[in-house]
């Protein structure tokens, strides 16, 4: 494993929510954000000239909520919904996952301790307090899934994710790239789950760096221990860019 690099005026800056910028908790809504995320978040959008996005799984309202007041270029649903630094936003339209929805209602009523997340895009069933079903959520997924074309089942940490099988977390980061301020830059994404590996492919593949958070098997070329070490380092980052000589153009 490398060492994460020192944010420089050039690089371009994806990161991932949960896990990453925000400690995972037992239910999607009970996440705390730390006080220091949010000034240092918009100091680090200053910085790089807006080049910083959230790439992530979760929908736009939740980010911009968990954010207030900050309303970030965006990469949600995994890459099905997005906005561009310029405000221009879009995504694929709402699929009709009915043949999903009558699956899980019995599920859901047999066991409370499931949670049903629904997204512009898809859902995601969280089992995160009954890990023992998970099986039995996959199978129940997987099957309803034979009548919706054009949809997909995705693991993520116990959280299982029916989404357009198009968008990917990759295919985000290889789109912002394409567009201004993120055009010209050096990629660098951070993530911790195994939904975040498309993102890193995509990054190394544009000559960038993926950081992954925690352990386990990744693609990443860097790791931090904890949402705690990225933190820490997007704050030493922040510090940093704010003694650049404005000769680089960007003024702190």
């Amino acid at each position: 494993m490398q060492t994460t690099p020192l944010l420089t005026p050039h690089h371009a800056l994806f990161l991932d929510f949960d896990g990453t910028l925000a400690d995972i908790a037992a239910q999607p809504h009970a996440v705390h954000v730390l006080p220091e995320v949010v000034p240092t978040l918009q100091s680090l959008h200053h910085y790089l000239g807006g080049a910083l996005a959230i790439v992530t799984g979760r929908t736009v309202a939740d980010i911009d909520h968990f954010l207030a007041p900050l309303q970030l270029p965006l990469a949600c649903e995994h890459g099905a919904q997005y906005r561009l630094g310029n405000g221009h936003a879009g995504g694929v339209p709402a699929p009709d996952l009915t043949p999903v929805l009558d699956a899980l209602r019995p599920l859901l009523a047999l066991y409370p301790q499931l949670l049903l997340e629904p997204k512009s895009a898809g859902l995601a069933l969280h089992y995160r307090q009954a890990v023992e079903l998970e099986p039995l959520c996959q199978t129940t997924l997987a099957q309803a899934l034979q009548q919706v074309p054009g949809m997909e089942l995705m693991q993520g940490k116990c959280v299982l994710e029916v989404k357009p099988s198009g968008p990917s977390k990759g295919r985000a980061i290889g789109d912002f790239m394409r567009q201004p301020p993120f055009a010209g830059r050096t990629p660098l994404f951070v993530g911790d789950d195994v939904t975040d590996e498309a993102g890193f492919a995509a990054t190394q593949e544009l000559g960038g760096m993926g950081v992954k958070v925690g352990p386990g098997d990744t693609l990443a070329m860097a790791r931090f221990e904890s949402p705690a070490a990225v933190r820490a380092w997007l704050q030493q980052a922040a510090l940093h860019l704010h003694t650049v000589p404005s000769s680089t153009g960007i003024v702190p």
